[in-house]
């Protein structure tokens, strides 16, 4: 009779406690023999666990999974297995696993997997911004890329006779568009057609903000052709965008840095960039090597890029690149001034008339190097008129670069006619 009793309290408790939470101690979850039995998905080794550390009988685990309690006497014993993964789920759910015995399981963690009320509408609008920006990129096609790369060419012009001061805003929309369909193309021959727009943009931009002085930003706009250019798989713009950045260092006071940077950059792409390139790359290196008083490495690269200019005033295919006979001498005029080379004003005076009267940026840095080539010879006097007009060009395109060289000129002027 004793024995009748405990059976049957037994089995009322047992039907008494059917609904009730299924509580597996945390500990469990970290035990390495519990960790194998999610890793295999082992159903029957899981319940077994809710058994023996829960005390949870085959009707507790139907109640808590929603699985019939034949099936899952029938898993217990190893005559059914789980794939299915709702059903996984029903159960990681039932026995209340924490997320990383979840993902044990090959299942999202509970708070990835079910976002809380307060965040449904946040993903929900996220979702939907993604998807109206990637539906926006996806009309972009090849003329739309052209489109944006006459733009590109288009502020570039501008920059070369009203500075970038003028053509801020612009300059700012122009990027933000790129960047914004760049961003969520997914065609990758449009994509890549897109960083190549974005690369030639960016350093631009790059090259007006260290006319402004502007050298965190300069450097960051570098950055973004630098990437951009990798993506477009484009090696002369990746040279470009690398050999203009080094401009930033030497305005930063690093020119020996700047100098190891071009180097590294001509040694590597040298053989594999059209000759207007190859030639500006010589330029920008032997331009580094007079800052730093190195006149042997100064002539020649200014030799090597003179001997690698093509006949041809422009590559069709380097629209960033502006570089003929006239702009090499006034290059050269820039770098040999600092050395005192009595051939340097008329390098500079052929650069002059040589001049495009678009290029003011240029125009103003070459009256500069003439009258810095003119007041070392001792011709203060002569070298007033440039600087004037330097001054003038410099405050027109707002060229604050410019304008403190001149600055510096115009007090060395003043002492030599005293």
């Amino acid at each position: 009779m004793h024995d009748h009793l405990k059976a049957k309290r037994r089995s009322e408790g047992m039907h008494g406690n059917a609904f009730e939470p299924i509580h597996i101690p945390i500990w469990v979850w970290g035990r390495e023999e519990t960790r194998q039995i999610l890793k295999k998905r082992d159903m029957a080794g899981l319940f077994n666990i809710a058994l023996k550390y829960a005390g949870a009988s085959q009707v507790r685990i139907s109640a808590a999974t929603g699985i019939a309690q034949g099936r899952i006497s029938q898993i217990m014993r190893g005559q059914r297995q789980v794939t299915d993964l709702e059903v996984l789920e029903r159960i990681a759910t039932g026995l209340g696993l924490p997320d990383h015995a979840r993902m044990l399981l090959g299942l999202a963690p509970l708070d990835l997997a079910f976002p809380t009320d307060d965040h449904d509408e946040e993903h929900r609008q996220q979702a939907e911004e993604l998807r109206t920006r990637i539906e926006a990129a996806a009309t972009v096609d090849a003329t739309t890329v052209q489109i944006l790369a006459t733009d590109t060419n288009n502020l570039r012009l501008l920059d070369r006779r009203l500075g970038g001061l003028a053509i801020a805003d612009k300059m700012r929309a122009q990027i933000s568009q790129i960047e914004r369909v760049h961003r969520h193309a997914v065609r990758p021959g449009i994509r890549a057609q897109l960083a190549h727009v974005l690369s030639e943009t960016a350093a631009l931009a790059g090259w007006q903000a260290l006319d402004r002085c502007a050298l965190a930003d300069a450097w960051d706009y570098h950055e973004t052709a630098i990437s951009a250019a990798r993506e477009a798989d484009d090696p002369a713009l990746l040279a470009y965008a690398r050999g203009q950045q080094a401009y930033v260092l030497i305005d930063l006071g690093r020119p020996a840095e700047a100098a190891e940077l071009l180097h590294h950059v001509r040694h590597t792409y040298d053989r594999r960039v059209p000759g207007h390139l190859r030639t500006w790359l010589a330029a920008a290196e032997a331009e580094a090597a007079a800052i730093l008083g190195d006149e042997a490495t100064t002539r020649t690269a200014l030799d090597q890029a003179a001997t690698l200019l093509p006949k041809e005033d422009a590559d069709p295919s380097l629209p960033y690149v502006a570089l003929n006979a006239h702009h090499l001498a006034r290059w050269r005029g820039n770098c040999l001034v600092r050395f005192g080379d009595p051939e340097t004003i008329e390098d500079l005076r052929s650069a002059l008339a040589g001049m495009d009267g678009t290029f003011n940026r240029a125009e103003a840095g070459l009256r500069c190097d003439l009258a810095h080539a003119l007041l070392a010879r001792g011709e203060a006097e002569a070298a007033q008129p440039h600087l004037y007009r330097a001054e003038h060009l410099a405050m027109m395109i707002g060229s604050r670069r410019h304008g403190r060289r001149i600055a510096e000129l115009k007090r060395a002027v003043t002492r030599a006619l005293r």
